[in-house]
């Protein structure tokens, strides 16, 4: 990590997106409030490529609540503050414009907003730039951790190589010690 945390915004998350790109965005994601996970919803929690959208107080929030609700968690970045990530970064639109078209279910707004008005694809690369910049460090996560009263927890954090790539996948585990092994 070569530079300090920013929390920028990302387009998607605007309320002045338009629906049909922030749909473009979010076609694979389903609305969960991490801080308060329903009672229904009991059971090992995890968060794929997106804590980096909390701020530290929710953060903190939503690993207070597993803690509070005796739920593991488990929180995987594969992205991070570092040249080589943003760098990886600019390949986003070539991706986006690849992808597109095998996106299910099948949309005649995503077709227009990248092929004919290309914003998903620069939509994505800014995000993608920003998703960086916001990602936490091992040595952040840790910090969160510290805030929380989880003295019964077992904690394992740090970083693994990816097989997807060059870009190590930072992550963070959390269960009580009646579960822990």
């Amino acid at each position: 990590m070569f530079m300090k945390r920013l929390h920028l915004i990302e387009i998607h998350d605007q309320h002045w997106c338009p629906p049909t790109i922030r749909d473009g965005e979010t076609d694979y994601l389903q609305s969960v409030d991490a801080t308060r996970v329903p009672e229904e919803l009991k059971g090992f929690q995890t968060i794929f490529s997106a804590f980096h959208h909390f701020r530290p107080e929710q953060a903190c929030a939503v690993l207070a609540d597993a803690v509070h609700n005796r739920q593991g968690i488990a929180v995987f970045e594969g992205t991070q503050r570092s040249l080589l990530a943003l760098l990886l970064m600019l390949l986003v639109p070539l991706m986006v414009l690849f992808m597109t078209p095998f996106i299910r279910p099948f949309r005649w707004s995503r077709l227009f907003w990248t092929y004919l008005i290309p914003l998903k694809p620069l939509f994505g690369l800014f995000d993608g730039l920003v998703s960086c910049l916001r990602t936490y460090s091992v040595g952040e996560l840790r910090g969160l951790v510290s805030r929380l009263d989880a003295n019964d927890y077992h904690w394992d954090i740090g970083t693994v190589k990816s097989t997807a790539g060059p870009i190590p996948i930072t992550y963070l585990i959390g269960v009580p010690n009646e579960k822990a092994g």
